[in-house]
């Protein structure tokens, strides 16, 4: 018999979000999960408020969905447009303790919530535990609606802290046991995050942490996924992490990444198994090889350093259109969708997990969920690979090689295929990353461009026939 809570609907005062309006303009833009830098904040829509400790309370805790509303461009005049929609834990308090003095959003004059200082609630253990008894118990408030899977018990009492990590995310972690991962840009749907590790859980894949819980918002018919709570990986080490210190200390990292490529291979069996699978053919990958063309194009357009490399880059992408016109067909099915050394734990006993299946956030949910040769990942990890081998000084001659080569055998030998014998689509893929890491670095990391450009060089060399 389910122990579901259900409390009556409670709506945060409608003046709230007018109050917060000032505060939330300065404070918003400097969050590392904001996706609408470089453009002003021009106003909010309040989508949902709900109350999860009452206002009249020394602590008030406030659960906010909020659009944002931007100018499509920096240029003054620009009219806004409705834009992201942002989840936000709101404290409140008459005064705010020192040890969260990290967490301050600001002072407010007016409203519901005059005289009281608001703050990041996620940083407070209080309303952590808010949200994990929510989840223990499957509470119901207001539009929020908290799952968990009842294989895995949610224990109560467990202490919390705020993740450290700077992510598109944000994190609680609850004693060494569990980790929720609340999402903070959402949108309508099923989201990866959620759904992907839950079919891989009901295959009984090792490789992914199960959901043991989740939040969510019922709105005007449509759910929206706020949150998935996974048992922690005490001890774990972050792959990128792992990587730069072994390349620091000299050290070979090749049975680490033909671990990985099992681990890889093994999660994307099981996902091949879980939900469906599509062959691509002619008319699929006309579109797939137009996108990628398309891209090359307006990253030339941006990033002048590329143009030089633009007409041998375009043969990785006509050769697998030339395959395609010669009745070659490729198998598609659901993928981690950003894989790289940093969506990777490893315990210390030596196992690997993939993390993170949201995809890229910047992507609209559908094409996120859209089924993909699984070469994306491999790509992406090659990539990630060649990464860390720039990111160590002195340089360690033919590291990324060992481990890419290494990384490939290993998800031959639980697949019995290794990428490298598909050289077309492979480098089709890596081409492709390439090309959008070298508009990433030059916008936002330009003394990071000399990497993805390297890549672009040997990319755009003479392939062997």
């Amino acid at each position: 018999m389910s122990d579901a809570v259900t409390r009556p609907v409670t709506t945060t005062s409608p003046g709230l979000l007018v109050s917060l309006d000032p505060l939330l303009r300065e404070w918003l833009p400097r969050q590392r999960w904001f996706a609408g830098k470089g453009r002003p904040v021009a106003g909010f829509t309040l989508v949902a408020a709900t109350e999860l400790l009452p206002a009249g309370g020394k602590l008030s805790l406030h659960h906010l969905l909020v659009q944002v509303h931007q100018p499509l461009s920096p240029a003054q005049g620009a009219p806004p447009a409705p834009g992201d929609c942002y989840q936000l834990l709101i404290g409140a308090r008459e005064a705010l303790p020192p040890r969260l003095a990290p967490a301050l959003i600001g002072h407010v004059t007016d409203g519901p919530l005059a005289g009281r200082t608001v703050y990041e609630a996620l940083y407070d253990p209080r309303p952590a535990d808010v949200l994990l008894e929510a989840l223990r118990t499957q509470a119901r408030i207001g539009g929020l609606r908290f799952e968990r899977d009842g294989r895995l018990e949610i224990r109560s009492g467990l202490v919390p802290r705020v993740g450290t990590a700077e992510q598109s995310n944000s994190s609680v972690v609850y004693g060494d046991t569990f980790i929720l991962k609340l999402l903070r840009r959402i949108v309508p749907g099923v989201n990866p995050d959620l759904e992907l590790p839950l079919a891989l859980a009901h295959e009984g894949c090792p490789r992914v942490p199960p959901p043991a819980g989740w939040m969510s918002a019922e709105l005007s018919g449509q759910t929206y996924v706020l949150g998935v709570l996974q048992p922690y990986l005490q001890g774990a080490a972050d792959g990128w992490e792992l990587a730069l210190r072994e390349l620091a200390k000299g050290q070979d990292f090749g049975a680490e990444a033909r671990a990985l490529g099992r681990a890889t291979a093994e999660v994307h069996t099981a996902l091949a198994r879980a939900l469906p699978t599509l062959t691509l053919g002619p008319p699929q990958l006309d579109v797939l090889v137009d996108g990628m063309t398309q891209r090359l194009d307006a990253a030339a357009q941006a990033v002048p350093a590329l143009r030089p490399y633009v007409p041998e880059l375009r043969t990785a992408f006509t050769a697998l259109a030339d395959l395609a016109a010669d009745g070659c067909t490729w198998t598609a099915q659901r993928i981690h969708g950003d894989l790289h050394l940093g969506q990777c734990l490893r315990s210390p006993s030596g196992q690997w997990w993939l993390i993170d299946f949201e995809g890229e956030p910047a992507k609209p949910l559908a094409e996120r969920r859209m089924p993909q040769p699984v070469v994306r990942d491999i790509a992406g990890m090659l990539r990630s690979f060649d990464y860390a081998a720039h990111s160590v000084q002195p340089r360690v001659s033919g590291w990324a090689d060992t481990c890419r080569a290494a990384y490939c055998s290993g998800y031959a030998e639980i697949t019995g295929r290794d990428p490298r014998t598909d050289p077309v689509l492979l480098r089709a893929y890596e081409t492709d990353k390439a090309v959008y890491e070298v508009v990433y670095e030059a916008r936002h990391r330009p003394d990071w461009l000399p990497v993805p450009l390297s890549a672009v060089r040997r990319l755009a060399a003479p392939q062997p026939t």
